[in-house]
């Protein structure tokens, strides 16, 4: 056993690596809706194996990882971020905002109730509001005390073992929220997401296959009829009758490949390949012809998907539909949306679905058609499959800068830090990405990586670091922790929903729930969520309240070191 212990202090690297692998495995488990997640697996996994003792991997790296993980958390969500900054948004950022000061002051005040030290305070606020990042800024905070070594390494220390202790609930509270709230308030959610559904510009009940299906748009090819009741009628006559969500986009006559024109003649025995939603080719095979799916090697027709980003300010906070009347059908002909993500979250694609700076929307068609598009909704981002590493580099370089930022609180003088700097950048430029689509980008499958890997290595680091004096400490406060956690991650849910509710008039039962779990920063909870409403109509307010409470929630870290005595 000696043998063991020996390999995992001497190659600490090896170690950290492995308690990320176990950290992961073990956090996959569910139970219930509720998952406890790579990173505060790891973090737990890496406190055990640091009873092994004897890790000391440098602070250095570990200051690396998280401005890392922080910098792609600002550059992934500035877009959305800055979007959300609009007066029609207005009541929907003030509850975001809100939720986080109740959570800090919940955190401060039972602190000092219970007589907390900062850094056990600051593990209560990144485990009770399940915000990882303030481990980080805190962490940071501490080292700009100038403690002794010692008693900052303890100190530190304290602010993991809070973390690992009240993140468990910090999370399991909000899904309870959402389960328990609609009980209450005698709501059915799932008939509440079918009316907001309709509200949106959806024509049938909202279910998937329908509004979010796995493939939304389609190319078939059909051969008229001679009791077809489009012969003789020209293609903008068929298209019209399916209020031109079915697009012609290459006929076969007469043995002939021919671009289909508006006033193109259908005739008996033509071949029509369209492309449209899958929704509106129900009449067409009983209306047109025989659907065909044999069509010989020879016939050369290719269709594109496309991914644009949003950046035309003209379209800023407009719905789809909208957007299609102001551009008009000779733009907008022959383009079809497959999806719509914000902030790795899929919305409905829907008449009334509001269009944000950043959103990345897939679009289907020829290539002639998605140019002329492109040019007037946004860009293709050269960022897919590439990274430009001079923006990255700047963007840190500009991170390290601001984070040398530092002010007075409560007597302490505090510093922003490089993460708090890292954040600040990385939503700088991320929000810049949108409005000039010719400055360079980090691929956002890349940058996606970057900020969960460099959590994990941080955390990972965290827990081993801390060894033994954790699991004293678990053992000394634990249950008090626990507690105080409860309260933390109740009390401000409790009180916001009413604020909510009765104060901000936000009364749609998908919107307040929505709100909710996005102003906790609190994913299980907005997967439940998706479960019960079965559609994605909560997506759009809780990807607005995400993005704020994330910004603020990490802020709190040094604030909470600060104004703790």
């Amino acid at each position: 056993m000696e043998i063991i212990y020996d390999t995992l202090r001497n190659f600490p690297y090896l170690t950290l690596f492995l308690a990320i692998a176990i950290g992961y495995f073990v956090g996959k488990f569910k139970i219930g809706k509720f998952t406890l997640g790579g990173v505060a697996g790891t973090l737990i996994m890496a406190v055990i194996i640091g009873q092994v003792g004897g890790f000391e991997i440098s602070g250095e790296v570990k200051s690396l990882f998280f401005a890392l993980f922080i910098f792609m958390v600002g550059y992934l969500g500035g877009p959305q971020f800055f979007a959300s900054l609009k007066l029609s948004s207005l009541k929907f950022l003030v509850a975001a905002f809100s939720m986080t000061v109740l959570g800090l002051l919940a955190v401060v005040g039972l602190s000092m109730w219970m007589g907390l030290d900062k850094g056990m305070a600051a593990g209560l606020a990144a485990g009770g509001l399940t915000q990882s990042a303030i481990i980080g800024t805190a962490g940071e905070a501490i080292d700009k005390l100038g403690l002794a070594t010692e008693a900052a390494k303890i100190m530190k220390t304290n602010v993991a073992v809070g973390y690992s202790i009240t993140y468990i609930f910090g999370s399991i509270g909000p899904i309870l929220m959402v389960s328990f709230i609609p009980i209450v308030m005698k709501w059915d959610i799932r008939a509440e997401a079918k009316k907001l559904a309709a509200k949106l510009g959806g024509s049938k009940e909202m279910v998937e296959g329908e509004f979010d299906p796995i493939k939304r748009v389609d190319t078939r090819v059909f051969k008229t009829s001679k009791t077809s009741k489009y012969l003789s009628k020209t293609i903008q006559d068929f298209e019209a009758e399916f209020n031109f969500n079915l697009t012609v986009e290459l006929v076969i006559s007469d043995g002939k490949n021919i671009e289909p024109t508006a006033d193109f003649q259908i005739k008996e025995g033509d071949i029509l390949f369209v492309t449209g939603l899958i929704t509106a080719f129900s009449n067409a095979s009983n209306t047109l012809g025989e659907e065909i799916s044999e069509i010989g090697a020879n016939i050369d027709f290719t269709e594109e998907q496309r991914h644009v980003i949003i950046s035309n300010k003209k379209l800023q906070g407009k719905t789809l539909a909208e957007i299609r009347k102001q551009l008009g059908l000779t733009k907008t002909h022959g383009v079809y949306i497959n999806s719509i993500v914000r902030m790795s979250h899929e919305l409905a694609v829907l008449d009334n679905t509001e269009i944000h700076a950043g959103d990345e929307i897939t679009l289907v068609g020829k290539t002639k058609d998605l140019d002329r598009i492109e040019k007037e909704i946004g860009y293709k981002p050269t960022s897919i499959n590439s990274t430009d590493f001079i923006v990255f580099g700047l963007g840190m370089v500009v991170g390290y800068l601001i984070g040398e930022i530092n002010f007075d609180i409560n007597g302490t003088n505090v510093a922003l830090g490089s993460g708090l700097g890292c954040l600040v950048s990385g939503l700088i430029i991320g929000f810049l990405r949108t409005k000039h689509p010719k400055m360079g980008g980090i691929n956002v499958g890349a940058a996606s990586f970057i900020q969960t890997f460099g959590l994990a290595v941080f955390v990972g680091i965290v827990g081993l670091n801390a060894g033994a004096p954790a699991f004293q400490a678990i053992l000394k406060s634990g249950i008090t922790l626990f507690l105080l956690g409860i309260l933390v991650t109740m009390i401000p849910m409790i009180v916001q929903f009413i604020m909510n509710f009765y104060l901000l008039k936000i009364k749609n039962p998908v919107e307040a729930l929505g709100v909710l779990v996005g102003s906790k920063s609190a994913n299980p909870a907005f997967s439940s969520l998706l479960d019960k409403t079965q559609n994605a109509t909560s997506t759009p307010t809780f990807t607005m309240t995400y993005a704020v409470a994330n910004i603020f929630l990490t802020l709190w870290g040094p604030i909470i070191i600060a104004l703790m005595p």
